[in-house]
């Protein structure tokens, strides 16, 4: 009888866990919303070495590019060219 009369008064207390959990998820939902935002509205230094190796890598290929052109022009033109003097990977602004 008695586990009975603890198994019954066990039994509330087991299912307010749901609304406990429901209530804490309600009570942190601003700080983990300010969070969200500021973690989207700044940059880390993970992602912004990440961006410069993008961008470094996609200036190299224009590079290899532009050369493997001219170097295509220049065989049909027989030889008749000058040394390549073109872009050049990461140069800003001539």
């Amino acid at each position: 009888m008695r586990k009975f009369v603890l198994t019954i008064a066990a039994v509330p207390l087991l299912a307010t866990g749901g609304c406990v959990k429901t209530a804490w998820n309600v009570a942190t939902m601003p700080v983990r919303a300010v969070g969200k935002g500021v973690d989207l509205a700044t940059t880390s230094p993970r992602e912004r070495d990440e961006k410069y190796v993008r961008q470094q890598r996609k200036q190299a290929e224009r590079e290899q590019r532009e050369r493997r052109d001219y170097e295509r022009d220049c065989r049909k033109k027989r030889g008749d060219c000058a040394p390549y003097d073109g872009y050049v990977a990461g140069q800003r602004g001539r």
